[in-house]
């Protein structure tokens, strides 16, 4: 990867020798093998066994998950928060273990659309819960520094699967339970 970043600073026109940019690629491949590490984690070892078993039967909401990813086609960030919610049926996942799925997905290459959905259904395959919700804000840098270059536009994603797909008022709810 340091010699295709060295490659790139040459095409832009830059000087790879030059004082500032002599540790520059190997710099950006740290950052960016950090930046996509969601390719070498699975949910599974994320959770780590942290599914406890749970008469709870009432929404758990966990809300403003900052997640940080990375744009599929101008390799940009997109920057924002994701909300969760889902329904327990017999399990409850560890609270920090919402987060860390969030960023299994977000540290891919990823558009928000399939972001959200993912999280989702990870969350949906290892609770066996009744029913989840997923609702992502993100401000993309493809579309503020390039492009159209609109600086307070930002996107919202939604992901219902069970009860919350089915159910209005349970819907609702969660809405309600997001809202700033």
């Amino acid at each position: 990867m340091q010699k295709l970043f060295r490659q790139l600073l040459i095409e832009l026109g830059e000087d790879p020798d030059r004082e500032g940019l002599k540790d520059t690629p190997k710099r950006v491949t740290t950052s960016y093998k950090f930046l996509t590490q969601g390719y070498r984690q699975s949910v599974k070892e994320v959770i780590n066994g942290a599914l406890f078993e749970s008469e709870s039967d009432e929404m758990i909401v966990v809300k403003d998950i900052e997640l940080y990813s990375l744009c599929e086609h101008h390799m940009l960030p997109f920057i924002g928060k994701c909300h969760l919610g889902y329904i327990p049926n017999g399990k409850i996942i560890g609270l920090s273990k919402t987060a860390r799925i969030v960023d299994v997905f977000a540290r891919r290459l990823q558009i928000q659309e399939r972001l959200t959905k993912q999280i989702g259904n990870a969350i949906m395959e290892h609770t066996g819960a009744r029913g989840v919700a997923v609702v992502i804000e993100a401000k993309h840098l493809c579309m503020m520094m390039r492009g159209v270059e609109k600086q307070n536009s930002s996107m919202k994603t939604s992901y219902m699967t069970g009860i919350f797909r089915s159910d209005l008022r349970t819907r609702s709810e969660f809405m309600s339970l997001i809202k700033d």
